[in-house]
C-alpha cells in the first residue's frame, strides 16, 4: 500500500469561494495512479459537496469533522445527533432568535430566516479569507444545496451551525449542551462568526484512526493536508502534515510543511514536496 492521504476541503481542496483548482484535481488523480489512497476529511457533510468534487475520484470520505467515515462506498462509522438532541438544539436556537442550518448527508436544511441573515455573515467570512463575495450574492449561490421549508426536527444530522449574535451565544451553548461538542468557526475566539454543535468526542483525528483500523494500515504511511485550527488534530495523528500558505497561523505552526496558497497550486506543490506526484 502507498501513502494514505487526508485532505480538508474548505481552504485546502477548494478556495474560499468554493473554486476547485485544476491542479488540485490533477494532483489527486496522479497520486492515485501512483498507488496512493486519497480521502477527503472535512467539516462538510456529503450533501454540501458539488458533483465536481465527487468527479475528481477519491477512495473515501470523512465528514462532519469526524462523525462520518466511508471507504470505497462502505460506511465504516456514522455517529449522529439524536432526534431528541436535535429538537433541543432547534428549540433553543429559536428561543434565542439565532438563525442556523442543519447538516446531514441527505441535505443542508436552513432555518426560517437563514437565507436573508446569513448572506452578510458569509460575505464577512469571505473577506476574512482575503476574498470578496459579490455585493448581490445570494444564499442560493453560496449554499446551492441548501433546502428551506423542511421539517427541522431530524434524526439524520451530523452537526448544526448557527450564526453568533455574540460570542456569549457560543459560551451559553457549551453550558446548554454538555452532551454535545460545541465549537466555533469563521474566526478565532470572540471574533468567530458561527457556533456549531456536533457529536461529543469526535475529531478528525479519531476518524482517521477508525479508518486506519478498518484498512489495517499503519499511521506511518499517512499525510494530512489542511488549513485551519480544526485540522491540527489531523496533523498531530498523521505521520506528516502540510498546511496551505493561505491557512491560519496556528495550523501553519503545527504542520511539517507549508505550501503555497490554495489558489496558487498549493495542493499540487504540497503533493510534489512529499513525492506523491
Amino acid at each position: 500500500m502507498g501513502k494514505i492521504i487526508f485532505i480538508d476541503i474548505d481552504g485546502t481542496l477548494v478556495d474560499y469561494e468554493n473554486r476547485l483548482p485544476v491542479t488540485a484535481v490533477e494532483a489527486i488523480r496522479q497520486a492515485r495512479k501512483n498507488g496512493h489512497r486519497v480521502y477527503l476529511c472535512s467539516g462538510r457533510s456529503k450533501a454540501e459537496n458539488s458533483q465536481a468534487i465527487w468527479d475528481i475520484g477519491i477512495d473515501g470520505y470523512i465528514g462532519g469533522n469526524g462523525s462520518y467515515v466511508e471507504d470505497d462506498g462502505q460506511v465504516v462509522m456514522h455517529q449522529l445527533i439524536t432526534l431528541e438532541q436535535c429538537k433541543h438544539i432547534v428549540d433553543w436556537l429559536h428561543s434565542r432568535g439565532l438563525e442556523f442550518y442543519l447538516e446531514s448527508n441527505n441535505g443542508l436544511f436552513g432555518s426560517e430566516h437563514f437565507a436573508e441573515k446569513g448572506i452578510a455573515v458569509m460575505q464577512e467570512y469571505s473577506r476574512r479569507k482575503g476574498r470578496e463575495l459579490p455585493a448581490d450574492a445570494t444564499m442560493e449561490q453560496v449554499f446551492p444545496q441548501m433546502i428551506f421549508g423542511a421539517d427541522l426536527y431530524r434524526d439524520d444530522l451530523n452537526k448544526v451551525s448557527f450564526i453568533l449574535n455574540s460570542y456569549q451565544d457560543h459560551l451559553d451553548s457549551i453550558e446548554e449542551f454538555p452532551d454535545l461538542k460545541a465549537c466555533t468557526w469563521g474566526g478565532a475566539g470572540e471574533i468567530a462568526l458561527f457556533g456549531d454543535l456536533g457529536v461529543k468526542d469526535i475529531t478528525k483525528a479519531k476518524a482517521v484512526q477508525v479508518l486506519l483500523d478498518h484498512l489495517g494500515a499503519d499511521i506511518k504511511d499517512t499525510i494530512a493536508f489542511g488549513d485551519a485550527k480544526i485540522d491540527i488534530p489531523m496533523f498531530e495523528i498523521c505521520a506528516q502534515s502540510c498546511c496551505m500558505g493561505s491557512g491560519g497561523e496556528e495550523a501553519k505552526a503545527a504542520a511539517d510543511f507549508v505550501t503555497t496558497d490554495v489558489d496558487q497550486d498549493g495542493l499540487w506543490n504540497g503533493f510534489k514536496h512529499f513525492g506523491l506526484v
